[in-house]
């Protein structure tokens, strides 16, 4: 092929790949928006962040406004702009430095939800501040409060379904999470919520399937609802092992005397992690938190070099727990101890992040004051003691004096 030929198709080549480009460009712009406004169905745990895109608005509308009602038709609407930075305002006067303010944000015509609550369930409308609707969102917050958690390695299942009738209950689990440690045993999980098949339900619900919707769904009816608020969110846990990705940047000679170590019992190999220092009363709890950690990563809490697996520090597992991981990931600890000390490394989406080691002190952080209750009875013990030496000083000390009296007569000076 000569060379003017070969650049004429090269030429060709580039200019449709370009208006593939544009057009595909043109066509997302101008996707019209549905001419009978439809809920699309979202379930999530409480506590995870979620993200509601405006698909589709006319091309000449600058900007987007959210609202938020609980249920069709309702006169309590919430108007989320972002016309001032973010601002939320509602029909009734909202409270200045209310904590909903800081939760939501909208970008990129997207509102974003943080750590959701049930009370943030209800439909969800992207349109304009003249109160145009352009798309719209049916979402359910399910409460963590009786999540139910399985262990696989134990022999444990997920619930069985429920069936009242024509009514069919039943759990719809996620994708597993990825291993939450590399290089030695970790975990895994999968989040399981509440759906229920119905027949009979508004089509103005979509769903993946149809006739099915999450349980705190707007479009089911309350007598559904009441029949399916005993089925609470579940949890499925299980063991796992991955590599380290981390390893193929060590020298393959340190990296064959590191596994040689491994087999002989050794400390296995670990990355490198900044560490933080904290320092804790004796008998008062702490949170700790993994940086950068959502409620919906695979993370992991060790406490030096021994793992606290979920099989044993999930909340809910024992009735009384002093020591636990609640379900947003974060180690708790309860009346502090001195055996609590040591170094806790935290792990997110199977890599190891950050540190912190704990000093567990009898005295706090500030000074003594004169002010502080435990200031004042330290004192008062002290005082006490110096009294009551005081005393036994002087019994003694007349005692002594006594005996001698008796024993030398009258004339006996002390």
């Amino acid at each position: 092929m000569r060379p003017a030929s070969t650049t004429l198709l090269l030429w060709a080549w580039a200019s449709l790949k370009a208006f593939e480009v544009m057009e595909k460009e043109n066509v997302f712009q101008k996707t019209p928006c549905p001419a009978f406004l439809m809920f699309d169905n979202a379930a999530y745990l409480a506590d995870m962040s979620f993200e509601l895109p405006c698909h589709c608005k006319p091309e000449q509308v600058p900007s987007v406004v959210w609202f938020h009602q609980k249920h069709l038709g309702s006169g309590h609407t919430q108007v989320l702009t972002d016309f001032d930075g973010r601002l939320l305002t509602e029909a009734a006067q909202v409270r200045a430095g209310s904590g909903v303010l800081a939760r939501f944000a909208i970008r990129m015509f997207s509102l974003l939800v943080f750590r959701a609550q049930p009370e943030d369930s209800g439909l969800y409308f992207c349109g304009t501040r003249q109160g145009d609707y352009f798309y719209a969102y049916d979402v359910d917050v399910q409460s963590s409060e009786g999540l139910v958690a399985a262990f696989q390695d134990k022999g444990q299942e997920p619930s069985a379904d429920e069936q009242h009738g024509a009514l069919r209950v039943f759990t719809a689990f996620w994708e597993w999470t990825p291993c939450d440690r590399c290089g030695l045993q970790g975990e895994q999980w999968r989040l399981g919520l509440c759906y229920l098949q119905s027949s009979g339900l508004p089509p103005r619900y979509r769903a993946t399937l149809p006739g099915v919707l999450s349980c705190g769904s707007r479009a089911v009816p309350r007598q559904l609802r009441a029949m399916a608020a005993a089925h609470s969110p579940e949890l499925l846990v299980r063991s796992c092992w991955v590599p380290c990705a981390n390893r193929s940047r060590v020298g393959e000679g340190v990296l064959a005397l590191y596994s040689y170590m491994s087999r002989l019992g050794g400390r296995p190999w670990l990355p490198q992690v900044p560490v933080q220092f904290h320092q804790q009363r004796l008998g008062h709890g702490l949170v700790l938190s993994c940086p950068g950690a959502r409620p919906e990563h695979a993370v992991a809490w060790d406490k030096d070099r021994q793992p606290l697996y979920l099989t044993q520090y999930l909340k809910g597992v024992n009735r009384s727990m002093r020591v636990f991981i609640d379900h947003g990931h974060q180690l708790h600890i309860r009346f502090a101890q001195l055996g609590d000390r040591g170094t806790y490394y935290c792990w997110r989406q199977g890599a190891r992040v950050a540190g912190i080691r704990l000093a567990v002190t009898s005295q706090g952080r500030h000074p003594a004051r004169l002010s502080d209750p435990e200031t004042r009875s330290a004192l008062q013990l002290a005082l006490l003691g110096y009294l009551l030496l005081a005393a036994v000083f002087v019994s003694v000390h007349l005692c002594h004096c006594c005996c001698r009296w008796f024993r030398c007569g009258p004339d006996f000076v002390p």
